[in-house]
């Protein structure tokens, strides 16, 4: 069924497509063609039809004329007391008779006639019929037409024309066809259907033959003439399109192209030649005013190339220079604080050591809990940094094992709750029963959870609350939340608070970084964002100034090889600039190399 209701359009796609994918020559040839065919052709027929309307209307006038010619005729004969011009007469019909002309008069049904060869009854039906038809008219029917009135019609296949012409009688026919009856002629002794003859009367019906060959002849001599000139014509009229087609548009046509195909194969310096003094010359003057402009704009464009090129040569420098910089900075902070490690150990190790002393009074004991505190406060920090330079370094190392999230995230929290006891801070834990074990580094989700534990705890007032919240998505991530009551984080500080050595406004009033409220280095927050990239996951904060904040860490559940490869990985930073560099200096090796051999 679709492929009947289809297949109308299928000739119409291909009449479609044959249209588009032709030359241009093709289709104006074409579509002239088809154009000049139909104009040809009505004009053909409609002279065709004139011509046929023309010979048409010259059979009746010709019988028009011949019945009244026999009309004199007849009325001369009969009236001409001469017999030598009777006999004249006689021999002019005869004349007339060899051309094939004939006539006859069709007698009335009821009027009495003299006898005569040229009158008799009504040869068939149709004469029959229209004899009739004639004596029934009325004179108010006959005066309404304003040409004689007549009938006509074809017989022996085309081959023969009959004009019928009604003859009625006047007032002159009555009183001269009376006159003649009193000479010696009895209607009433005719057939026994004699009748008075009156005014108005049909008296006969005047039958003219004309040989219709000859015309029809003539007329198709006519017709292929007609045909041969108009083929003749149309082969004419292709031959001068074709020419004009072929040397006035796609000679130009293809010159343009051939130009075209020239400069995309990197002959840049031809240009098009028309002097046609039309439309094409003022197209090719165009074309080779947009390939000057193209040329002198890719000469532009190859020079600031070649400036860009140094810049970014010049660039890759400064950043190779600033990563050795970097590097230098990153070995020194891991070297010193490797180095700081150990004598501040030995101090933390003497003061817990001077603290069991029982004989210390309560001042020295005093001194040694501060010597404590800000020994474990300098630890911490020297541990963020040494972190910190690792990750930087690229060596950082990431150990995934099974182990259950429950128990670290209550681990950590009961280790920040004498911090959140000290300052009155409600601490709660919600961890769903039965998880699954996870597949990561343990000490490095630990190490992300007591840096937001941390943070929590010190940006938030006494009095306040921190939530932490653990659950497995739909995606089989982790999802830890620390959420508090703190200060809050403006708008605007949302991004930098994971940048190094930066904490929000909140914590530094009037912008002043010697001025914080809060104590910490502003690394925390920066060594959990590189963590969960480590880890394969990421943080990301929700705040409201003065109402509190909610840390949001995702990290997949169980961390998979590709991931351990792209955490332990990839590009160190000295060999995405080195590369950078080397490729800056292709790249204008391979530019310079078309500019030298130009100049050569």
């Amino acid at each position: 069924m679709a492929s009947s209701v289809n297949s109308p359009r299928i000739p119409q796609r291909r009449l479609n497509r044959a249209l588009v994918e032709t030359s241009l020559e093709v289709k104006c040839l074409f579509l002239f063609g088809v154009f000049l065919v139909l104009v040809i052709a009505v004009s053909v027929l409609l002279y065709w039809r004139v011509t046929g309307e023309v010979v048409t209307r010259q059979n009746p006038d010709t019988a028009r004329l011949l019945a009244d010619q026999v009309m004199l005729t007849k009325h001369y004969a009969a009236m001409e007391p001469n017999k030598d011009f009777v006999d004249y007469l006689t021999e002019v019909i005869r004349s007339r008779t060899q051309h094939g002309y004939q006539w006859r008069f069709v007698q009335p049904p009821g009027r009495p006639v003299r006898p005569s060869q040229d009158v008799g009854p009504p040869a068939d039906a149709m004469e029959a019929e229209l004899v009739q038809r004639f004596m029934q008219m009325s004179p108010e029917e006959r005066a309404q037409s304003e040409t004689p009135l007549y009938a006509e019609r074809l017989v022996d296949q085309g081959r023969t024309y009959q004009y019928y012409q009604p003859i009625w009688a006047e007032q002159s026919c009555v009183a001269c066809h009376l006159a003649l009856e009193g000479a010696g002629y009895n209607p009433a002794a005719n057939v026994g259907m004699g009748s008075p003859l009156r005014e108005g009367d049909l008296m006969a019906v005047l039958q003219v033959t004309i040989p219709n060959g000859p015309t029809q002849a003539a007329i198709m001599k006519y017709w292929s003439m007609l045909l041969a000139v108009a083929i003749v014509t149309a082969f004419l009229a292709m031959i001068a399109f074709y020419v004009t087609i072929r040397y006035v548009i796609i000679r130009p046509l293809r010159h343009l192209r051939a130009v075209s195909e020239a400069i995309t194969q990197g002959n840049t310096a031809l240009r098009a030649h028309i002097h046609t003094r039309d439309e094409f010359e003022l197209l090719a003057n165009a074309f080779n005013r947009m390939l000057s402009h193209l040329v002198a704009v890719q000469d532009e464009l190859r020079q600031v190339n070649a400036e860009l090129d140094a810049k970014l040569d010049e660039v890759a420098q400064l950043n190779m220079q600033l990563y050795e910089l970097n590097r230098i900075k990153s070995d020194f902070m891991a070297t010193m604080s490797h180095e700081l490690r150990t004598p501040l150990n030995s101090i933390l190790g003497f003061s817990e050591v001077l603290a069991s002393i029982d004989s210390l009074d309560e001042k020295q004991r005093r001194y040694v809990q501060n010597i404590q505190k800000s020994g474990r406060i300098l630890l911490d920090m020297i541990n963020n940094v040494l972190d910190l330079a690792k990750m930087e370094a690229g060596r950082m190392e990431i150990t995934p094992t099974e182990f259950s999230i429950e128990q670290v995230v209550h681990a950590q929290c009961d280790m920040a709750r004498p911090l959140s006891e000290k300052k009155n801070l409600q601490l709660t834990v919600d961890v769903p029963p039965n998880l699954p074990p996870m597949f990561q580094d343990q000490n490095r989700v630990a190490q992300i959870l007591n840096n937001l534990l941390s943070n929590a705890i010190k940006f938030t007032p006494e009095g306040g609350a921190v939530r932490v919240s653990v659950r497995r998505d739909t995606n089989g991530d982790l999802i830890l939340r620390v959420a508090d009551t703190g200060v809050g984080i403006a708008e605007e500080d949302k991004q930098i608070i994971f940048e190094k050595f930066r904490q929000g406004r909140t914590a530094m009033p009037d912008g002043d970084p010697l001025k914080r409220e809060y104590p910490g280095s502003g690394l925390g927050l920066s060594i959990v964002k590189e963590l969960c990239r480590l880890l394969g996951g990421e943080v990301s904060v929700e705040s409201e100034l003065g109402r509190g904040s909610v840390f949001t860490v995702r990290l997949p559940w169980r961390l998979s090889p590709q991931q351990q490869e792209d955490s332990g990985l990839g590009l160190r930073l000295s060999d995405f600039e080195k590369m950078r560099f080397d490729r800056a200096r292709s790249v204008r090796r391979a530019q310079s190399a078309p500019a030298d051999s130009r100049a050569g």
